[in-house]
């Protein structure tokens, strides 16, 4: 009989996760067309001040992780939540390109305790034996707000502006506030304590000294290797996508590439949860890399057949497509790979390492494209974002998939 994953916890953390990524994911295809009508900021510019973001996010994660294995993860998690939702009020306010960057630098570090919080929190209440199910149903929400948020979003700002979207993301984020006290954890167990005898001056000193493994997981570095050279295209697409399409004479209709790619990872996690529950962990994040290869060079090719709208608009969507359906089985396999080689008490410090090398390859990602895209086109940057995910196919083959079978924890897939 299997274990029940679909509690009252697990369906409250799951519609959190969807509001406080719809909200996320409404400034995705604004933002950077905003910074350029609102301050009339370069390309260069608007990658630094949207990798400020990522920058700060990756900067707390790896105290995130420490925290949550020795504090309350659902207190981090609510206050967390909190600070996120209060930063949305600041945007449509923001005078100055400076005071913008700030607030997405403040914005960078709520997301981070509030990710690596819901991602702990969601491993925490899923059944062991339905991890790899939990995380990819966790994750369609992600995926949802990826398909809904972006699309309304462009939709707004064409027929009302953009604080209206500001204001859209800021009533969504509340809602998943609201939703998150019905996240229930379980306490802690305090440790019994055990007669010791007293340290010496050295081993006293020691306690003092924070080691760097509370911090990162680092059995999963070459994994993390993995996941940042996979983000550093992910991160091209989510900052320069709107202004590739414009590059390519489709106007600001970006809202249909990440419904298609939010349509593609919805369909590859509920298939890429299974196989990993089925012992295909390997398999599974070996085949979505292989497909983000595939994808990512074909959103460079699309433009080379600008003299036809109809076959560009067509061969945009497809790659959009296959981008979900790779970055779906990726998403649950990793996921579940950081996991499997951490103990128990370290799963906070595993989700902070996963989301951490996320986090380096997307800001990268997000400077990258601004640079290149300033001194020569978008075609050219996700071109170099495919040779990232060609590394990493091989670098997985060749060494992480051994890494990971010689150091996994005994019973895990």
């Amino acid at each position: 009989m299997k274990e029940k994953l679909f509690t009252s916890s697990y369906i409250a953390a799951c519609i959190t996760n969807f509001f406080y990524q719809f909200a996320l994911y409404s400034l995705v295809p604004i933002l950077a067309i905003y910074l350029i009508d609102t301050f009339r900021s370069d390309r260069t510019e608007v990658g630094l001040v949207l990798a400020c973001y990522a920058v700060s996010t990756l900067l707390i994660r790896p105290f995130c992780g420490h925290l949550l294995d020795i504090a309350d993860r659902k207190k981090t998690y609510m206050i967390a939540l909190v600070c996120f939702t209060i930063i949305f009020a600041g945007y449509p306010i923001a005078s100055t390109i400076a005071l913008f960057a700030l607030l997405r630098v403040a914005h960078g570090l709520a997301l981070g305790f509030l990710a690596v919080s819901a991602n702990t929190i969601v491993i925490d209440i899923s059944p062991s034996s339905r991890r790899g199910e939990g995380i990819g149903y966790y994750g369609i929400m992600n995926n949802l707000a990826m398909a809904i948020g972006p699309a309304t979003a462009v939709y707004v700002q064409q027929t009302l502006g953009y604080e209206e979207v500001f204001n859209m993301a800021l009533a969504s984020s509340c809602v998943a506030m609201v939703c998150g006290f019905f996240v229930k954890t379980k306490k802690k167990k305090a440790p019994v304590p055990q007669a010791v005898a007293e340290p010496t001056q050295s081993e006293y000193n020691k306690k003092f000294l924070v080691s760097l493994d509370r911090f990162i997981l680092i059995k999963g570095l070459p994994a993390g290797f993995n996941l940042f050279l996979l983000a550093i295209p992910y991160g091209m697409i989510t900052t320069f996508i709107a202004l590739y399409s414009e590059e390519l004479d489709l106007g600001r209709g970006t809202g249909l590439f990440f419904t298609c790619m939010a349509i593609g990872i919805i369909l590859s996690r509920m298939l890429g949860g299974r196989s990993v529950d089925k012992g295909h962990l390997l398999d599974t994040v070996k085949t979505g890399n292989i497909i983000c290869v595939i994808s990512i060079a074909l959103l460079s090719a699309t433009y080379l057949f600008t003299s036809q709208h109809t076959v560009t608009e067509a061969v945009f969507n497809i790659s959009a497509l296959l981008s979900g359906l790779g970055y779906g089985l990726i998403f649950p396999g990793m996921n579940t790979l950081f996991v499997n080689l951490a103990r128990h008490n370290q799963r906070g410090t595993a989700s902070a390492t996963y989301m951490t090398t996320w986090d380096v390859g997307i800001g990268l990602g997000m400077l990258m494209g601004g640079f290149i895209g300033d001194i020569s086109n978008y075609s050219v940057v996700f071109l170099i974002g495919a040779v990232c995910n060609a590394v990493s196919a091989l670098f997985f083959v060749t060494y992480t998939s051994r890494h990971y079978v010689k150091n996994k924890l005994e019973g895990s897939n």
